[in-house]
């Protein structure tokens, strides 16, 4: 016979199961809504990161092309002249400067891998103005894995040569400086030529300089920083960013 203490036990689960259950029941409801909230705000940063990886690499292929079109004059020129030794040279330098191009799809890159892409542009410039050119370049070594968005240093370069250095008439003079200030990397690019007002050097649809300022913030926001400086004497552009290092570099080097 069921005791008074067993029938009201089987009371109280038959009253307590339901609100437990609803209890249970709620609590999945929230958990699950915590799971889509969650789910929903991954998505959106994965969006944001597409949307950002999109205009990189929008912007990446907007770098001017300004230069293929006097490389293939120097090719063509130098294979006129019979000159085989200096046209192979440049079509070597043609063809490494190419495949960095169409090959570089990191966003950030170490400074050695910039330093020798930008070293194929400047062996084919070198052999368009000859002995008038005159080249010097300064990074210390503990910044060679420093890291930097791709296609910086040949930005820079190329906007010397289109807008200063190809108008200079005698010697054309290059300086390339890398150097660290308060956990900042700073690249300078000086040359003797004159780059003027011109609007397209900071306006030009997503080339040069304004090129160089959107990769920029997209990555740094407003901790880089771009100035230009022009007069007589020449065109000074210093650009400056966080320093980032490439740690597997480093351990691989260790």
């Amino acid at each position: 016979m069921l005791s008074y203490e067993g029938f009201t036990l089987i009371i109280m689960l038959f009253i307590l199961a339901p609100i437990m259950g609803a209890i249970a029941l709620l609590f999945l409801f929230i958990f699950e809504k915590r799971i889509d909230l969650l789910e929903n705000k991954n998505k959106e940063i994965r969006l944001e990161q597409a949307l950002q990886e999109a205009q990189y690499n929008k912007l990446n292929q907007q770098i001017q092309p300004h230069f293929l079109f006097n490389t293939l004059n120097v090719i063509l020129g130098l294979a006129r002249l019979n000159r085989t030794a200096e046209l192979i040279r440049a079509l070597e330098a043609f063809s490494q400067f190419l495949k960095f191009k169409y090959k570089a799809s990191e966003p950030l890159i170490p400074l050695s891998q910039e330093i020798q892409y930008t070293q194929h542009y400047l062996d084919i410039q070198t052999l368009r103005f000859g002995d008038r050119l005159k080249i010097d370049m300064e990074c210390p070594e503990p910044l060679s894995t420093a890291l930097v968005p791709p296609f910086i240093l040949q930005t820079l370069v190329e906007n010397s040569f289109k807008h200063g250095l190809e108008k200079k008439v005698g010697e054309a003079l290059l300086h390339i400086r890398f150097y660290l200030e308060s956990q900042m990397v700073y690249l300078e690019v000086a040359d003797n030529g004159l780059m003027g007002n011109e609007s397209s050097v900071t306006d030009d649809g997503g080339h040069g300089l304004d090129n160089i300022q959107k990769r920029l913030y997209l990555y740094f926001n407003d901790r880089a920083q771009l100035n230009i400086a022009s007069n007589e004497s020449g065109t000074k552009v210093e650009v400056s960013w966080p320093l980032v290092f490439d740690r597997k570099m480093e351990e691989a080097e260790e």
